[in-house]
């Protein structure tokens, strides 16, 4: 292999492959001189180009593979990475997760009013606020449309001021175009591990989704208790629920 290195004296020299066949040592050329290297050291020069390539591509990829987990509007993970997550962050911490549901009030009507832009202005922000309630510990995800599953890892000593600090951040207005201040309704439900008698990821949110629920248009977070973990579901989601449908009763 044959490298050539060109620079101008007092600045560091340019290398050139030439693709001559490897051999036990390497011809350089240096501003007009000739010098010999080991024929691993250019091998290994030689290499380096197309690495570097490959490991930036690396890197675009993986950033690339992160966001298409990820909701696109909010960036708020989607259901199985919240999913994993927060599954993690239960067997990390135990009772001191609590797990939250949260569905927008009237979000239809929100569209019909003011536009899917607002719309998609009113999600943003209230994927924004649960995500820095829950903090670094904590985790968002999109569930459906507009319902939120939030996991975070608050101390039982903490948890009614904490809730009562969401209330107050999800009820804050959201300023939209033309000055126009659109005041959010959010219901939510939370679940502890110790309040609900399990650390089951599905029965912590199936008991939060019932509290959620019994507090529906209160603009109060409702803490569940183990009366909610047992509520009836249909399809495995409570009765009532979107997708708890069904065409016909069985025979």
């Amino acid at each position: 292999m044959a490298v050539n290195l060109t620079g101008r004296p007092g600045h560091p020299p340019r290398i050139t492959d030439t693709r001559g066949s490897l051999s036990m040592a390497s011809t350089v050329h240096v501003t007009g001189r000739m010098a010999h290297i080991p024929a691993a050291a250019a091998a290994v020069t030689a290499a380096a180009v197309p690495l570097a390539g490959w490991t930036v591509h690396s890197v675009i990829w993986h950033r690339r593979f992160a966001a298409a987990r990820r909701d696109p509007l909010t960036e708020s993970l989607g259901r199985s990475d919240f999913t994993l997550r927060a599954d993690r962050l239960i067997r990390a911490y135990g009772n001191d997760v609590l797990v939250l549901l949260a569905d927008v009030d009237h979000f239809k009507a929100v569209n019909d009013t003011h536009g899917h832009a607002a719309g998609d202005q009113l999600l943003v922000a209230v994927a924004d606020r649960l995500t820095r309630w829950a903090g670094p510990r904590g985790v968002v995800g999109r569930l459906g449309g507009d319902e939120f599953g939030v996991a975070a890892y608050i101390g039982s000593g903490r948890r009614h001021a904490r809730i009562d600090q969401l209330d107050k951040m999800l009820a804050a207005p959201v300023p939209l175009e033309d000055d126009v201040l659109l005041t959010p309704a959010v219901s939510v439900g939370a679940a502890a591990p110790d309040l609900v008698g399990t650390r089951d990821l599905s029965d912590l949110l199936r008991a939060a989704d019932t509290a959620m629920y019994a507090g529906k248009h209160t603009g109060r977070t409702v803490l569940a208790g183990p009366e909610h973990r047992n509520a009836p579901t249909v399809n495995g989601r409570r009765a009532g629920r979107p997708g708890t449908h069904t065409s016909r009763q069985a025979a």
